[in-house]
């Protein structure tokens, strides 16, 4: 079927995402920070699907890494049709004015200069064999800022902005680029941002049903096996009972 790269890989999206494309065929690359859980993943999509994958353990932030672990991998490798740009993460909420600065880094170096290094590298190879797809998981807090959202909105309104450059810049090479936004997406998004706060976490979903990792996952893999002619540009989805990024009902 082709070649899928998927970031952040041992959990959430990325996870879900790399069992999904791994059911259809598809050679799956992931990457992420836990060595543990990349080779435990690594063994279920062997076991359980036969497909290839190859597992990259390292951490988006840093452009050395990215740069050694993506571009030693063998030449056969890089033939990537599909790249899944989803490592990101939200690190706590307060306003700006009380902002960690520590978090405003962590956010920064991995929901943007994450994404753009393992673009880097990545691009050429597609650009090279005029093919190719990338899709960029972004937020709805892309599209409307709320309290105490300030640094991470502004992240994914980046990676917002950034697809579009990207789809520009790439249409010579007739390399799709998709944006995709998820609202209230029940998995450990929430635990990370309160800091492994269980019951804060939990209470985010409570009074209505969140998306799962796996909804978001097969809308990936829609977006992914449509027409060569055709592109889904931008594309948001919420619960049912959630409008945008602030409204939510309760009850």
């Amino acid at each position: 079927m082709g070649i899928v790269l998927v970031t952040g890989a041992t959990a959430g999206f990325g996870k879900a995402c790399a069992i999904t494309f791994a059911s259809k065929g598809y050679d799956v690359i992931i990457t992420g920070r836990r060595k543990e859980r990349l080779e435990e993943l690594q063994t279920q999509l062997a076991q359980e699907y036969g497909t290839n994958v190859l597992p990259l353990q390292f951490d988006v932030r840093d452009e050395k890494q990215v740069f050694e672990a993506l571009g030693n991998i063998p030449e056969e490798w890089k033939a990537v049709d599909i790249l899944v740009n989803n490592a990101g993460l939200a690190a706590g909420l307060s306003t700006i004015d009380e902002g960690s600065v520590e978090d405003w880094n962590n956010m920064i170096d991995t929901n943007i200069k994450g994404l753009l290094y393992v673009s880097r590298v990545v691009m050429p190879w597609m650009r090279s064999r005029t093919k190719g797809h990338i899709i960029n998981i972004g937020s709805t807090a892309a599209k409307h800022v709320y309290a105490k959202g300030n640094v991470y909105c502004a992240t994914k309104a980046a990676v917002d902005a950034i697809s579009q450059g990207m789809r520009i810049d790439l249409l010579p090479y007739r390399i799709k680029v998709t944006a995709i936004h998820p609202g209230a997406a029940e998995t450990e998004f929430s635990l990370v941002r309160f800091k492994g706060d269980e019951d804060k976490a939990k209470a985010v979903y409570n009074g209505f049903i969140p998306l799962s990792a796996q909804d978001v996952a097969d809308v990936v893999f829609y977006c992914s096996t449509l027409p060569a002619h055709v592109c889904i540009n931008d594309l948001v989805l919420t619960p049912l009972q959630q409008a945008n990024a602030y409204y939510i009902d309760k009850n």
